[in-house]
């Protein structure tokens, strides 16, 4: 499996952040709004990772529990099937097909 990364941060971790204020730092309300939209966006992937793991469960349980019945057949299920046996099928269909005008 794949590294997976640790989030450090939760949606309450950024929803409840306080910044130090300074003469000349940021204005609140624009901080506020901006971190609003991360915490959206946040919810969104979060929700949508745990979208993709059930897929994927399903999935993998999907191939595991059904794969074998609709693999294709292995080839020595194929081998009685040789060029002699289609050139047979289809002269007999031209036969069937074209009738007494291929003796013509």
């Amino acid at each position: 499996m794949a590294d997976q990364k640790t989030i450090r941060l939760t949606k309450n971790d950024i929803l409840h952040k306080e910044f130090k204020t300074v003469f000349h730092g940021y204005q609140a309300d624009e901080v506020d709004q901006f971190l609003d939209i991360v915490i959206n966006d946040y919810d969104t992937f979060n929700g949508e990772i745990l979208r993709l793991r059930e897929e994927n469960k399903r999935l993998k349980s999907e191939l595991l529990s059904g794969g074998e019945s609709r693999r294709a057949p292995s080839a020595p299920e194929n081998q009685g099937q040789t060029n002699y046996d289609i050139l047979k099928r289809l002269s007999n269909l031209e036969k069937h097909v074209f009738g007494s005008r291929l003796d013509e």
